[in-house]
């Protein structure tokens, strides 16, 4: 009897989950819509409130252990700003979000400014609770990268340690979940990407592999053992992302790529001090406030060629930018102070180059 009472419960549940699918895939349809016809506008943002992180992974540069959560009315107004631009997309990064104890009025404001809201966590801290608490606060999307299954010396964001994570948010979250692996850049077992990927794809999740460079920064080819693990993943579904992708390629081959890169302008990095950014790993230019952050600016920098591009591995800032890789050839601007080959010393979730599949 007590099964036939919960079994209506649990319908209910998957018809709720089904419905904000539907409405946040029509909602994001809407949103390349509206960046289709218009350039005039930041397609994502990603948004720092938190820099401290709970986790020390050795590879990553976006994170330390003393900085305290930014103020919730100073991040309310930064999103407000983000809203004054007509940003489609505000993703929360880090550091670590959940440490910032007023992450819920965070998600809010985003969604009250009509943007998708996405999280970038290492899901150390969720437990059934904090998830209802994400539910209700309207995130639409959150990642998880896990870097092994074992828990090693580079990383502790393993299979082993958040499994029973990821069970808690099969269970409760009605928000899309991916779960990032990744290869490349020392990752001790490569073949343990195509372990986590069989495991989001098994909980209902979709998971996406990332390609990474090694602790000084530089792009290299895979090795071979790596390139099949990585080939293994892509064929896990026919359902990927690959077409927006395309650049992947090149990567997996240590060879540059020729795109339009519209950092600054379709992508914006808002780090914890509320400047403006081209990318995490390109923290210093524009690095204008915020708050003057203006459509001049965002139609500036669509215009402006960037020295860092072919050898780019900043997946979300590519994948952006596919959606004008048909239009507005750029050109040099001579205010930039990005140098040409620039490039950082590490990588987080936002920072390796992504295929997804579902």
């Amino acid at each position: 009897m007590a099964n036939e009472i919960a079994q209506p419960g649990t319908r209910r549940t998957g018809a709720k989950r089904r419905l904000r699918a539907v409405t946040r895939k029509l909602r994001e349809l809407g949103s390349i819509g509206s960046a289709l016809a218009s350039t005039g506008h930041p397609y994502m943002a990603h948004i720092v409130p938190m820099r401290r992180c709970n986790l020390a992974c050795t590879y990553c540069n976006e994170y330390d252990d003393v900085s305290k959560p930014v103020d919730i009315e100073e991040m309310e107004r930064r999103i407000d700003h983000l809203g004054r631009l007509g940003t489609s997309v505000i993703t929360i990064s880090g550091g670590e979000p959940l440490l910032h104890p007023e992450l819920d009025r965070v998600i809010a404001r985003i969604r009250k400014t009509g943007a998708i809201a996405g999280m970038i966590t290492n899901g150390y801290l969720l437990m059934p609770d904090r998830i209802e608490r994400l539910n209700r606060a309207g995130l639409d999307h959150m990642q998880i990268s896990i870097d092994n299954v074992m828990p090693d010396e580079v990383s502790k964001k393993s299979l082993k340690v958040l499994d029973a994570k990821l069970k808690m948010l099969a269970e409760h979250a009605e928000f899309h979940v991916n779960i990032n692996s990744v290869v490349g850049g020392g990752i001790a077992h490569p073949e343990d990407a195509y372990t986590i990927s069989q495991r989001a794809l098994g909980l209902g999740f979709s998971s996406t592999i990332g390609i990474i460079h090694d602790g000084s920064g530089q792009l290299k080819p895979l090795g071979g053992e790596e390139r099949e693990v990585w080939d293994r993943v892509r064929k896990l579904t026919r359902r990927s992302y690959s077409r927006f992708n395309q650049f992947q390629e090149a990567i997996a081959n240590g060879k540059p790529n020729d795109w339009r890169c519209r950092a600054g302008s379709r992508y914006l990095y808002i780090c914890e001090q509320g400047l403006v950014h081209y990318c995490s790993q390109q923290r210093g230019y524009p690095g204008v406030p915020l708050a003057e952050y203006k459509t001049a600016d965002v139609k500036r920098e669509f215009l402006t060629e960037k020295g860092c591009a072919p050898n780019c591995t900043i997946s979300c800032v590519h994948q952006v930018s596919y959606i004008d890789h048909w239009r507005a050839p750029q050109g040099p601007n001579s205010n930039s102070g990005l140098a040409v080959g620039g490039q950082g010393h590490g990588v987080t979730e936002q920072g390796a180059g992504l295929v997804q599949i579902q």
